[in-house]
């Protein structure tokens, strides 16, 4: 499995030289399975130079997509990525409850108003996956979904590919939220329990809080000690702040780094970046 972050920013894209190493544009994240079926998790403006790169070659078929929520950090670079302006592109969205069914089948993006093409003149073909539950299958890999503590609602995700690589994807989740919980930290560890990357929101900082409590994002401190609990190969802090630059997000490295030495030797914390891609070994 080879995972590729196309886009690595919370809430909104910061453009300008102050995040130009980390990258400004908004999540979205490229999964290479082992038959090399392609799975993007969410559509985030990163999607667009994903699309451009996959122009340049055949386009898989299906590309699949799974989308966390539909918060606009979420979903707003789907109409720039470039495939789906192509005739031979199929588009297979992948939906575990009835909600999230639903919403994908308004496509509010693309009703005129919010973006000038409407979805019925998207010339590629663009559908959804039957719903069948919380376990489906694609290409070599199986995947299944938890509920996260998120404002409206969000979905993680758990990739395990037949070659026992595995991945989680677990962004817009806060560990500690201020009124109910819908997944405790300990059911999350036993969700990604072992596996080869975690990708977990680490938007937060102490110094952040508490005028951002309850706002469905993570301290970096309790994201650590997810990873230790789940005791993950490779944990990495994703879902930035839009106000931290690439000399904050150098010093949350090297401090996640030296916890990591500390606490939990065996797991190798990285931050992520545009552009970087890890190799997920199986087993």
């Amino acid at each position: 499995m080879r995972v590729t972050f196309h886009g690595v920013r919370g809430s909104v894209p910061t453009p300008g030289p102050t995040t130009v190493r980390y990258g400004g544009n908004t999540v979205c994240v490229e999964v290479r399975l082992a038959d090399d079926t392609l799975i993007i998790l969410d559509a985030g403006t990163g999607i667009r130079k994903l699309g451009n790169q996959l122009m340049q070659g055949p386009l898989p078929d299906p590309i699949h997509l799974l989308v966390t929520h539909g918060h606009w950090d979420h979903i707003i670079g789907a109409p720039f990525f470039a495939p789906i302006w192509r005739k031979d592109a199929h588009l297979l969205f992948h939906a575990f409850t009835q909600l999230a069914h639903e919403r994908f089948g308004k496509r509010v993006l693309f009703d005129g108003e919010h973006f000038p093409v409407r979805a019925a003149d998207i010339p590629a073909t663009v559908e959804r996956a039957p719903l069948v539950g919380e376990l489906i299958r694609i290409g070599s890999a199986q995947v299944t979904r938890i509920p996260l503590n998120h404002p409206g609602g969000a979905d993680g995700f758990r990739i395990d590919d037949a070659d026992g690589a595995s991945l989680c994807y677990l962004t817009d989740n806060e560990l500690s939220p201020p009124g109910p919980v819908t997944t405790t930290l300990g059911e999350l560890a036993r969700f990604a329990h072992g596996t080869g990357l975690l990708i977990h929101d680490a938007q937060y900082l102490p110094s952040d809080l508490p005028h951002k409590h309850g706002w469905g994002h993570s301290l970096i401190d309790e994201v650590l000690v997810l990873g230790k609990t789940a005791e993950a190969r490779v944990l990495a802090l994703h879902h930035h702040d839009p106000d931290r630059d690439d000399a904050g997000l150098d010093r949350i490295a090297a401090d996640a780094a030296a916890w990591a030495i500390a606490h939990a030797p065996e797991m190798r914390v990285v931050v992520a970046a545009e552009g970087l891609s890890l190799d997920i070994p199986g087993k």
